[in-house]
């Protein structure tokens, strides 16, 4: 690819798609781009013919034109494929890489847990992660762009078996191991942060399964749900605002501050600054105590019986009070977030 493209390309796009890019929008010859990267001109072929199977694939293709148009002025993009048009596609560039990561490793997570799927209906400028609760019902329980959501299938770490007017993508293998990378990453920084002598966890096996999803299937004894939809669909929207809220850093004084009544600004804005206003809204609104544990096992994800060892609760205590606050919660974003809870972000 010549220079100009290469300054214009994001660092994240994989290799073989900026060779794709180079022979079909800039129209270099196969030899030429082998002879640049130093390997057989069968090599730079195969990644020619993969990535041209793979616009079948409305996020690949979309992302494959957002590349092409960005390209320096006088390159023609590449031929669309299939009933979207460029004029659908909205006008904001693919990620960066920082941005990507962070955004990537909040979706991930979400995908990692059983039943979820990213659902990506066409014209939509959002995407959706959705996953089956106890119930049967659908629960959202995350929201990412749409070019970042390009960029995730462009780099394989989802991908998509059901085609139709909703597509709906799975986590990939390479996911999953790009999921535990981030999460050793994020760990690391954390550890280091907290700049103490104690010694570094490693991050084993990720988590699957969230405290609150795992709550949500148990019954009374009379076989109701202990969870209601609405108390799960709170929870999860809270958990939602503070994965947001958490890539514009941590409050000064850590996150308890919320819980003390932290003055929030505009709660409609989108973005860091919205997300982290809702959260404190929430938050102040359950004050000390309930709004405790449910910052803790919503958003932090930490188990019942540690809450309540943290807290100095008793045993199997911890289940009832976190009830009590996602029974309040959803009092508080059906009177502020409209019915439903509102959209996330």
């Amino acid at each position: 690819m010549t220079e100009a493209t290469k300054e214009d390309m994001p660092a994240w796009v994989p290799d073989a798609v900026q060779a794709y890019l180079a022979h079909v929008v800039d129209g270099q010859s196969i030899r030429s781009l082998a002879r640049n990267a130093g390997c057989h001109a069968s090599t730079i072929l195969r990644q020619v013919r993969r990535c041209e199977q793979r616009r079948d694939d409305p996020l690949i293709d979309h992302a494959l034109k957002r590349l092409g148009r960005e390209l320096p002025p006088g390159s023609t993009p590449a031929p669309a494929k299939g009933n979207i048009t460029m004029s659908a596609i909205a006008s904001e560039r693919l990620p960066d890489t920082e941005l990507l990561e962070a955004e990537g490793l909040r979706i991930l997570r979400r995908l990692a847990e059983p039943g979820a799927c990213l659902a990506v209906a066409d014209g939509m400028e959002t995407a959706v992660v959705v996953r089956e609760g106890a119930d049967g019902n659908t629960v959202r329980t995350g929201t990412v762009s749409r070019e970042t959501a390009e960029a995730m299938a462009l780099r394989d770490w989802i991908i998509s078996r059901q085609g139709g007017r909703v597509a709906r993508y799975h986590i990939t293998q390479g996911g999953r191991v790009t999921l535990k990378t981030l999460l050793a990453r994020e760990e690391a920084r954390a550890q280091a942060a907290r700049d103490d002598d104690r010694p570094q966890r490693r991050t084993r096996n990720v988590p699957t399964e969230s405290p609150l999803s795992m709550l949500a299937r148990r019954r009374d004894k009379d076989g109701t749900l202990f969870l209601t939809p609405e108390m799960v669909r709170a929870g999860e929207r809270l958990r939602e605002e503070f994965e947001l809220a958490s890539m514009g850093g941590v409050p000064e004084g850590g996150w308890e501050v919320l819980l003390m009544g932290r003055a929030v600004s505009d709660t409609g804005q989108r973005g860091v600054t919205g997300a982290l206003a809702r959260l404190s809204a929430a938050l102040s609104d359950l004050g000390p105590g309930l709004g405790d544990v449910v910052l803790r096992v919503c958003c932090q994800l930490e188990g019942l019986e540690v809450v309540e060892k943290r807290m100095g609760w008793a045993a199997r205590s911890g289940k009832i009070v976190l009830r009590i606050g996602l029974q309040r919660l959803a009092r508080h974003f059906e009177l502020y977030g409209g019915p439903g809870g509102g959209l996330v972000g």
